[in-house]
């Protein structure tokens, strides 16, 4: 559905821009996958139908408290206005007012697609905000590690992997655990390209004495620019996930010695879907902090 996509793969569509990006996949790993595991702990189910109507019954196989939905969709308004105020320029009120709009819509969708009660989107809400107090005061630590310290790389993949792992024994099969493997995937992939970004010399920050930039004015040639850089942008990405995919479930299937004639089937084997998720995701996030900037580079549009 447009909600489920919109809360989990909006922090890939990045604008490529001057904000610190790698912080906020930091912070929404972190939200989505302890949310997803707080689920498989707490196991409750969603709403009984009756009496509820059920609009989206593909994530029905998921548990229901609390609201992952809920969480990033408070999380990422919040972490975004956190992150950008006062190193652009734009009234503070603008930020508010813009970052509850968005929670709001988030949050109502989901009692309004009936999969979700109003406690779990409260919950929800609320463990979100508990996470930001808690990731945010060192959110600039993690990002430092990440970019300076020699085998960060390794630490990141391992870590992340043995995360997912963790989480694929919490409960049976359900879309939560290749969503789980998706996102810590994605968070490694972008780690590891600021790394890259950082040992190549190529992390382009601003100077404390530069901030806080203004925004420039919209003409037809930052528009256009703007629209290229999306568009060639989302294509690489699609085209990594699409040869990944194809690469990743085979391959895993013969290590594993797990029939492929059915995939759909295959991939519910956490022997599959866990490698194909993670690495699949992890070239995504990688391919979106490192190709792309640098694709961007090269053809002119930095």
């Amino acid at each position: 559905s447009l909600s489920t996509k919109f809360s989990y793969r909006l922090p890939l569509i990045e604008i490529w821009q001057q904000i610190p990006f790698a912080w906020l996949i930091i912070i929404w790993v972190w939200v989505m996958y302890l949310g997803q595991c707080t689920k498989d702990v707490i196991r409750w189910p969603r709403p009984a139908s009756p009496p509820v109507v059920k609009l989206e019954v593909f994530y029905n196989s998921e548990y229901s408290m609390p609201s992952t939905h809920a969480m990033s969709g408070t999380a990422i308004p919040l972490a975004l206005l956190l992150l950008s105020y006062g190193r652009w320029q734009y009234p503070l009120m603008f930020g508010l007012i813009l970052a509850f709009c968005w929670c709001a819509l988030v949050c109502c969708s989901r009692i309004y697609m009936g999969m979700h009660s109003i406690l779990d989107v409260i919950a929800g809400f609320l463990y979100a905000i508990l996470i930001l107090v808690v990731f945010h005061p060192v959110v600039d630590l993690i990002d430092n590690f990440n970019l300076t310290y020699k085998y960060a790389p390794l630490i990141i993949i391992s870590l992340h992997l043995a995360l997912g792992i963790f989480s694929f024994t919490l409960d049976t099969w359900s879309t939560s655990r290749g969503d789980t493997a998706q996102i810590l995937g994605c968070g490694a992939g972008v780690a590891c390209g600021s790394h890259v970004n950082y040992i190549m010399g190529l992390k382009l920050d601003p100077l404390p004495d530069m901030l806080p930039l203004s925004l420039s004015s919209l003409t037809v040639t930052v528009f256009g620019k703007a629209i290229l850089r999306l568009l060639i942008g989302v294509i690489v990405l699609l085209l990594t996930k699409v040869v990944m995919k194809k690469a990743t479930i085979p391959l895993a299937c013969k290590i594993f010695c797990i029939p492929h004639d059915n995939v759909r089937k295959a991939r519910q084997r956490m022997e599959v879907e866990l490698p194909y998720r993670y690495i699949t995701y992890g070239m995504v996030g990688f391919s979106l902090m490192f190709i792309v900037p640098c694709l961007f580079h090269f053809i002119g549009l930095s």
